[in-house]
């Protein structure tokens, strides 16, 4: 239990920052799936669309202090050789 109004106020905006994250990560996550139901499928147009989407949200989320850099960078290299594969 907080012990003030200033530490009371700061458990509230944690809280608040973690839904957002949470809401993000599980954007990510979905669009992620989208581009690997499209490789699944053998979809190489489709995939690429989807593959663009995920750019901009993972790009996103790195701006939004979601993710780390590194994080995704590394899921943007193992996406694009996956859909370059195809």
């Amino acid at each position: 239990m907080a012990n003030s109004k200033s530490a009371s106020k700061r458990v509230e905006i944690g809280e608040r920052n973690r839904l957002r994250n949470q809401a993000m990560k599980s954007r990510i996550k979905t669009i992620v799936k989208k581009v690997l139901i499209a490789l699944e499928a053998k979809d190489a147009e489709g995939a690429k669309v989807a593959l663009s989407v995920a750019y901009k949200e993972l790009d996103k989320a790195v701006t939004k202090g979601v993710l780390k850099k590194n994080t995704v960078s590394r899921k943007k290299a193992r996406l694009a050789a996956q859909v370059n594969a195809l």
